[in-house]
């Protein structure tokens, strides 16, 4: 047996003793998603206003900063 092989094996071993058991809190369905998304139109509508609003954030800011300092027409 190989100095690497016998240096590895007691880690193998510790690993497996220091392994958490495995538990399942979660009964029902499980949805990975922290939003509810079977109502499609409502969810469209939601993600849409939320796009259109944060593309619209620089935009308005600019017009927003230009107007202050008289630049815009």
């Amino acid at each position: 047996m190989s100095l690497l092989a016998r240096s590895a094996a007691p880690l193998r071993q510790v690993a497996r003793a220091r392994a958490a058991p495995v538990r399942s809190v979660h009964t029902g369905e499980y949805k990975h998603i922290p939003f509810d998304y079977d109502k499609k139109t409502t969810f469209g509508v939601k993600v849409v206003s939320y796009f259109v609003f944060g593309f619209s954030i620089p935009f308005v800011a600019t017009y927003y900063q230009l107007s202050k300092s008289s630049g815009a027409a």
